[in-house]
């Protein structure tokens, strides 16, 4: 026994005629959203690379606002039960060729309809319940107590945080530290005096805007304002801090002490 006719399907229709595409293109993808919740085929259409889905995708919108305006259905439960193509008329043109002869050129059109009814209740209720788990689901525990909990470690993940955070050896990110400790990056530094002068035994300027460190025998050592000062090279790099430039000083100023 065949199925109802064409026109004799239910639900809310909207139909396109005279598409610059053929018909066979149009299937393939109408093929795809038959049968989806028109959410989840509005999904499909837009991230379709083919050409066809965007008239596909304003027809969908269009059957949707029929069946919310015409018919009083709720748009949450409407999917595309049908949806075919038809071939339309094909436009003649003459492409020419060699001897002259010319080769025939079809350029296809379709119809396409597109039909959207209201799901079962039976499938509306699993879908809600689908969408209630989805939305109750508890968030991803912590970093630290899944690492603590892989390890077999029992302890809380509000302890577990608190180890982290209260580790001693722990340097602070250059753009984070208080500059107003004397040792703001641990024993290797020191912070930068009120008149700007160099700290004893902390003869490397430190910036921390930049998180470059300079030497004195750099190129901008004289130009640069301490923010903090360090020991040697290996507490400044220790606390992120990389070096500015080259240490070797320029053309012009070796050469006046050659000369």
């Amino acid at each position: 026994m065949t199925g109802p006719k064409t026109n004799e399907r239910p639900g809310t229709r909207a139909s396109v005629k005279h598409v610059r595409a053929s018909a066979y293109k149009a299937r393939e993808v109408l093929d795809e959203i038959r049968g989806l919740h028109v959410a989840d085929a509005a999904d499909y259409l837009t991230l379709c690379e083919r050409g066809i889905a965007e008239p596909i995708s304003k027809l969908l919108d269009s059957a949707v606002a029929n069946a919310e305006h015409n018919d009083l259905q709720d748009a949450e439960e409407l999917f595309v039960s049908a949806c075919y193509a038809d071939e339309g008329p094909t436009m003649k043109r003459w492409r020419p060729r060699a001897r002259g002869r010319a080769t025939r050129i079809r350029k296809r059109t379709c119809h396409i309809t597109l039909i959207v009814s209201r799901m079962d209740d039976d499938k509306l209720e699993v879908k809600r319940n689908r969408a209630e788990r989805r939305g109750a689901a508890k968030p991803k525990a912590d970093r630290a107590a899944r690492v603590a909990k892989s390890k077999g470690d029992e302890a809380p993940a509000d302890e577990a945080v608190a180890e982290t955070s209260a580790d001693e050896g722990a340097i602070p990110h250059p753009l984070e530290a208080d500059l107003s400790v004397d040792a703001p990056y641990g024993s290797g530094s020191h912070k930068a005096l009120d008149d700007e002068t160099m700290p004893d035994g902390f003869p490397i300027k430190g910036n921390a805007n930049s998180a470059k460190y300079h030497q004195p025998d750099g190129r901008w050592y004289d130009q640069t304002v301490a923010e903090v000062w360090f020991a040697d090279p290996a507490s400044a790099e220790a606390a992120g801090f990389i070096e500015a430039g080259s240490k070797a000083k320029s053309s012009d100023a070796s050469e006046e002490e050659e000369e």
